[in-house]
């Protein structure tokens, strides 16, 4: 059966309403935490090269304003975040001190997991980041036990849960949307659809036009956003938790992105042309919402150029910080190890 090529739809005509509601200040920080998440993670391809960090990483160049714009929308180090694998970005956009991913990128004792979790394990529980999970659709079946959590304390918290299409084929994807929907728990499940599982293509992956359109079967509302605007992620989200906050249940959102470099670092990537690549590189979410700023008048080149001066201090001196932090006691390497 012939399907529809899924395409990024164009940003939302509530964009600049969003905008003028968020403010001057905050729409400035959230292009800041963009630029501070991309100059992390090219850091951070660079060491591995050099041999620096242990295990692998999933990075998420590319795909910067999905997780500012969700973790914006929402009450960060409040509510509730469960991610999956390629967090280093929600990781910094939900407000986890840089200097501490960086020691855990090194195996450091003073890192988020005292250096056992590495890349793709942080937690920062005194943020209520729950964690990043390395298994595929592993953090989904936990949110329902949040969302319930939440209801049995009586708060008006909410658990946004983050995964990608992959993810969206797994059972317990299905069992938690279900389980949320029965029970109206505040859960937000936001697809980071970047087009690939691994090596496998959302278009021969699925037989629906968007993910989003699942949320059907659930009862519960579904949408798909442009996921490099980090306007419309907001405004979706901020949505989704305003009807989660009073007693109505789950949304399932899907923001379309796309990530530049390889699942991991050992993927070749030649399920893919490079022509496609170019093509995405060319939608680059960071250079399009500061022009978005600049036509505002919030924003002019000195001050883009500024951020970028700043995120790369903030990543050298966390490279100095985690370089001259500790290494493991061998005599308590077992402890903080969870099977």
């Amino acid at each position: 059966m012939s399907k529809k090529k899924t395409k990024t739809p164009e940003s939302e005509d509530r964009s600049q309403a969003i905008l003028v509601q968020i403010g001057e200040s905050t729409a400035r920080e959230m292009l800041g935490t963009m630029i501070l998440i991309r100059a992390f993670e090219e850091k951070a391809d660079e060491l591995y090269i050099l041999g620096l960090t242990h295990g692998t990483m999933h990075l998420s160049i590319g795909q910067e304003a999905s997780a500012v714009g969700a973790s914006y929308a929402v009450r960060r180090g409040e509510d509730y975040l469960l991610n999956h694998h390629r967090g280093h970005g929600h990781a910094l956009a939900w407000g986890s001190e840089i200097n501490l991913m960086m020691a855990e990128f090194l195996g450091k004792e003073n890192g988020y997991c005292r250096g056992r979790g590495g890349s793709m394990h942080i937690a920062d529980i005194e943020r209520n980041n729950l964690g990043a999970n390395g298994i595929v659709a592993g953090g989904i079946p936990i949110a329902p036990g949040v969302g319930v959590s939440i209801q049995l304390r009586k708060t008006d918290q909410l658990c946004l849960c983050l995964f990608g299409d992959g993810a969206a084929n797994e059972g317990a994807f299905h069992e938690s949307l279900n389980l949320a929907s029965i029970w109206d728990l505040p859960v937000i499940y936001f697809c980071e659809n970047n087009q690939y599982g691994m090596s496998m293509s959302v278009d021969r992956a699925f037989n629906i036009e968007h993910i989003s359109d699942r949320a059907c079967a659930y009862n519960i509302p579904g949408e798909t956003v442009d996921g490099n605007d980090p306007l419309a992620v907001y405004d979706a989200v901020s949505r989704a938790a305003e009807r989660a906050r009073a007693g109505k249940g789950p949304t399932l959102i899907e923001a379309l992105t796309y990530r530049w470099k390889g699942h991991s670092k050992s993927d070749p990537q030649a399920y893919r042309k490079r022509d496609e690549v170019k093509e995405w590189q060319g939608k680059d979410p960071i250079p399009r919402f500061a022009a978005v700023l600049k036509s505002a008048g919030m924003l002019d080149d000195k001050l883009v150029e500024t951020m970028r001066e700043e995120a790369q201090q903030k990543v050298e001196q966390a490279l100095a910080f985690a370089k001259a932090s500790p290494e493991p006691d061998v005599a308590t390497i077992m402890e903080g190890v969870y099977a």
